[in-house]
């Protein structure tokens, strides 16, 4: 069994991809019957966020709103959170430091859902940071040949831009480094009750410039929206469980090791 180790279920009522979409009937079938203790994502766009969330209250959940993009979505969970709703949000990087002009300029390697917004609706996300839960680096299972294919994937890579990109926003005073423990460390622990280990931790150059380079990084995908960007502050260490397991572009261990689901019966 690996009940032991589950920590939340996602659930998508929008097109992604994979097709794995399911209606509000069935949502409300699945919030009846999940154990209220544990979160329930949900990829909830802005035609049913507002019934998602209702479901939500009403069969007494824990409910995250992964990848909020636009004014309307967050507003809805705002209203929800000052009515006493139990219910959290996330943005990922790519709402916040991109717009649509992205996709017209970059085409599907900036392919993702929700889609990319205007300029007003990142504005609004920026002016209520505040508001937001969580910071969510998204992903992108998807090869650069299939990005570029006439039908591409939704989705792109994020782990390996995400703290550099809002630590560059820090250097240009758009956050503080407080907002990102709050955002990428305190919150994700506190909403997926993640008990935390001090042997395992990053450590970072928060003053190293570096410029992305899409085919050296690690994710398979060898996509980035920011191919060719600047940026400044560049994990050089990470620790797991007292393990130094990747330092200076280098991993030490082999794929795998760093799974956290252990000591399941």
């Amino acid at each position: 069994k690996v009940q032991n180790g589950v920590t939340g279920i996602k659930i998508y009522l929008n097109q992604t991809t994979g097709g794995f979409i399911v209606d509000t009937n069935v949502f409300r079938k699945i919030c009846e019957s999940w154990p209220v203790e544990l979160p329930i994502l949900v990829h909830a766009e802005a035609d049913v966020i507002g019934e998602v969330i209702e479901i939500g209250h009403q069969t007494i959940k824990k409910l995250h709103i992964c990848h909020i993009s636009s004014q309307k979505e967050l507003e809805t969970v705002i209203n929800a959170k000052q009515h006493g709703y139990n219910v959290t949000c996330g943005v990922t990087p790519h709402h916040l430091f991109l717009t649509e002009e992205a996709t017209q300029r970059l085409g599907s390697i900036a392919r993702m859902k929700p889609t990319l917004k205007p300029q007003a609706d990142v504005d609004f996300l920026w002016s209520h940071l505040q508001d937001i839960d969580i910071i969510e680096s998204d992903h992108a299972p998807h090869s650069r040949e299939e990005k570029q294919s006439d039908k591409p994937p939704f989705g792109i890579p994020g782990l390996e831009t995400t703290l550099a990109l809002l630590l560059t926003a820090v250097k240009e005073n758009e956050l503080t480094v407080q907002d990102i423990v709050r955002l990428c460390h305190d919150n994700p622990a506190k909403i997926f009750n993640i008990t935390e280990d001090p042997q395992t931790y990053i450590e970072v150059d928060e003053n190293e410039e570096w410029v992305v380079d899409a085919s050296k990084l690690f994710t398979k995908a060898k996509s980035s929206p920011w191919h060719g960007v600047s940026l400044t502050g560049k994990v050089k260490r990470v620790y797991i469980r007292g393990t130094k397991v990747f330092e200076n572009n280098q991993f030490f261990v082999e794929p795998g090791f760093g799974q956290i689901i252990k000591n399941i019966t």
